[in-house]
C-alpha cells in the first residue's frame, strides 16, 4: 500500500509536480524541502533561517504522513555552501535529541532551486507493532 502526500497543514503548496512525502508500509520517503512558504514562495534568509524554514517544510510533510520526528532515520542535507556546516550542525543538535539523532549525509552543490542556500529531505520509518 501507497500513500502519497501532496498537500497538508503547513505544506508550500506549490506548481512542482511533486509528493512531499510517500508512503510505503512502514517507511516515509520526503522529498527535498526548501525555504518556501505555505502558499510556495522562496523566503531568502541566512543559513539558518532557511534550513529552519526547510526543516519545519519537512515535519509538515512527516506530520502529513502521520509520522513524527522521532521517526526520522536518515536525513540527506545539501548546501550551496559547506562552510555554512558549524551553523547547520548547531540547528540539528536543538531539531534532534543527543543519542536520537538520524544517521546524515550533508554536501556541497552548485545551486539550488530559487537560489536557496540548503535543501533537507529524509527517510522516516515506524516501529512495527511486534505481536
Amino acid at each position: 500500500m501507497r500513500k502519497y502526500v501532496s498537500h497538508g497543514k503547513g505544506l508550500p503548496n506549490w506548481s512542482s509536480p511533486i509528493s512531499h512525502a510517500v508512503v510505503v508500509d512502514n517507511i516515509c520517503y520526503l522529498s527535498g524541502q526548501l525555504s518556501i512558504s505555505e502558499e510556495g514562495n522562496y523566503i531568502e534568509g541566512t543559513i539558518r533561517e532557511e534550513a529552519t524554514r526547510a526543516f519545519d517544510n519537512m515535519l509538515c510533510a512527516l506530520r502529513a504522513a502521520e509520522f513524527a520526528l522521532g521517526d526520522l532515520a536518515f536525513v540527506d542535507i545539501a548546501l550551496c555552501d559547506i562552510k555554512d556546516i558549524g551553523a547547520i550542525n548547531e540547528l540539528y543538535a536543538s531539531i534532534f535529541e543527543e543519542g536520537r539523532r538520524p544517521a546524515r549525509t550533508i554536501y556541497q552543490v552548485d545551486a539550488l532551486p530559487f537560489g536557496g542556500k540548503v535543501k533537507v529531505m529524509g527517510v522516516a520509518v515506524k516501529e512495527r507493532s511486534v505481536g
